[in-house]
C-alpha cells in the first residue's frame, strides 16, 4: 500500500525535521458494518447452543409422549417456540447484517377450539422450518465463531473478507428459513384482502338498499296511507274530491310497485333466476341508451354466485357507457374457457376511462379480485374501450 503525504506540511510542534510530512491522523482497521458482522459471529455459537439444547430437549419430550395426552400439545408449544426463536434470529439479523425479512402470518385455523388450534400448529410449515433452522445453526455457530475469533488475533488483515463471506451465508439462511412461505403468505393476503371487500361491498350493499326504501318506496307507501285517509274522510261529504284522491292513490301504488321491481330487479333479478345469463345480459342490453349486441357461449349454467356477479359486473359496465362514454355503439361478450369465465365489453366511445375517475371501475375490480376474478381496461384516449373481466369457473349445483 503506497501512502502520500503532503510535503507542504510540518510538525506542529516545530520539533524534528522540518521537511518531514505530518502523518495523517490515525483512523479505524475496521468499518462499523465490519464489527457489527462480528459481533453477528461472535454471538452464533452462545445462541446456537442454548436454543439447540432447548429444542432437542422438548422434541424428546413430545415425540416420547406423543403416545400419551400431553405429547403433541407440547410438540405444538414447542413449534411456537421456534416461531418465536425465528422472530429473535430476523430482528438480529436486521440490526447487525442488514437484512430485512417479513414476519410470517400466523398459524390459521379454520374452526374455533383446541383440536383446530393443534392441528394448525402441528402441521405449521413455517414452525418446522424455524426448527430446521437451529439444527443447522448449530454446527454453522460452532464454525463462525471459531474462524472469527481466531481472525480476530491471528489474521486479522483478512477479517472484513472473512466476516462478509461468513456473514453472507448467514443472510442466505435467514433468507431461506426463516421467511414467509412465499405462496402461502401470499394466499394468505389475497383471501384476507378479499374478506375484506366482500363484507365492505355488503355492508354498502346493504346501507343502498335500507336508503332506497327508505327514500323511495317507503315514502311513497306513506304518502299512499295519508292519501286514502283523506279520501276516507271525504268519502261521504266530497265524493268527487274523494275519487280524485283514489286516482292519485293509485298512481302512487303503480310508482310504488315499480320501484320495488327496480329494487328487486337490483338486488336480484328475477329472469337470472329462471332463465339465465343470456338472456338476462339481453334484457341488460334493452336497457341501456346505446346500441348493445350481446354473444354468449357458456353451454352449462353456473353457479349462481358466480353468474350474479357476471351480471352485475356487465351491468356496471353499461351503466358506465350510457354515462361516460359517448359511444354510439357497444358489444357484450361472454364465454367460458376451460376452468374461467370470460367477458368482454367494448364500445367505441371517447376512451379515456380510469379505475380512479368516478366511474366504480377501482370497486368493480376490487369485487372481481374477491373472488379470484380478475379485471382488465384498455382505453386509450380517443377510444375504443375494452374492459375484459375473469371469474372463476364453478358449474351450478
Amino acid at each position: 500500500m503506497t501512502v502520500t503525504y503532503d510535503p507542504g506540511t510540518r510538525f506542529p510542534d516545530g520539533g524534528g525535521d522540518d521537511s518531514a510530512p505530518v502523518p495523517p491522523p490515525p483512523r479505524a482497521p475496521l468499518s462499523a458494518g465490519t464489527w457489527r458482522e462480528i459481533a453477528h459471529l461472535l454471538g452464533n455459537l452462545p445462541l446456537a447452543l442454548v436454543s439447540f439444547g432447548l429444542l432437542v430437549s422438548c422434541l424428546a419430550a413430545g415425540l416420547g409422549l406423543s403416545v400419551t395426552v400431553v405429547g403433541l400439545p407440547l410438540l405444538a408449544l414447542v413449534l411456537s417456540g421456534c416461531r418465536w426463536y425465528g422472530k429473535l434470529e430476523r430482528a438480529r439479523a436486521r440490526a447487525l447484517l442488514g437484512v430485512r425479512v417479513d414476519e410470517p402470518s400466523p398459524p390459521f385455523a379454520r374452526e374455533p377450539g383446541f383440536f383446530p388450534w393443534l392441528w394448525a400448529r402441528l402441521k405449521d410449515p413455517v414452525g418446522w422450518r424455524h426448527a430446521l433452522y437451529v439444527f443447522v445453526r448449530l454446527p454453522w455457530g460452532v464454525l463462525t465463531f471459531a474462524l472469527a475469533f481466531v481472525s480476530l488475533f491471528v489474521v486479522w488483515p483478512a477479517l472484513p473478507w472473512l466476516a462478509r463471506w461468513l456473514t453472507n451465508v448467514d443472510r442466505a439462511l435467514v433468507r431461506g428459513l426463516l421467511s414467509p412461505s412465499d405462496e402461502l403468505e401470499r394466499r394468505i393476503a389475497e383471501l384476507e384482502s378479499g374478506r375484506g371487500v366482500v363484507v365492505d361491498t355488503a355492508a354498502a350493499d346493504l346501507r343502498r338498499i335500507e336508503r332506497d326504501l327508505h327514500d323511495g318506496a317507503q315514502a311513497r307507501l306513506v304518502a299512499l296511507a295519508m292519501g286514502l285517509g283523506l279520501a276516507k274522510e271525504k268519502l261521504l261529504e266530497d265524493p268527487d274530491a274523494a275519487a280524485r284522491m283514489v286516482d292519485e292513490a293509485h298512481g302512487e301504488v303503480k310508482l310504488a310497485l315499480q320501484e320495488l321491481r327496480d329494487l328487486a330487479r337490483g338486488i336480484h333479478p328475477a329472469i337470472l333466476t329462471d332463465r339465465g345469463l343470456g338472456p338476462a345480459l339481453s334484457a341488460l342490453a334493452a336497457r341501456c341508451t346505446v346500441p348493445v349486441t350481446v354473444s354468449v357461449d357458456i353451454g352449462t349454467r353456473p353457479a349462481p354466485a358466480i353468474e350474479g356477479i357476471a351480471y352485475f359486473t356487465v351491468s356496471e359496465l353499461l351503466q358506465n357507457v350510457s354515462k361516460h362514454s359517448g359511444a354510439t355503439g357497444a358489444s357484450v361478450e361472454v364465454w367460458r374457457a376451460e376452468d374461467r369465465l370470460l367477458l368482454q365489453v367494448r364500445d367505441d366511445g371517447r376512451g379515456g376511462a380510469r379505475p380512479d375517475g368516478g366511474s366504480g371501475l377501482a370497486g368493480l375490480a376490487e369485487r372481481l379480485g374477491s373472488v379470484d376474478g380478475l379485471f382488465v381496461l384498455d382505453s386509450p384516449a380517443g377510444g375504443p374501450t375494452l374492459v375484459t373481466a375473469e371469474l372463476p369457473w364453478r358449474s351450478a349445483p
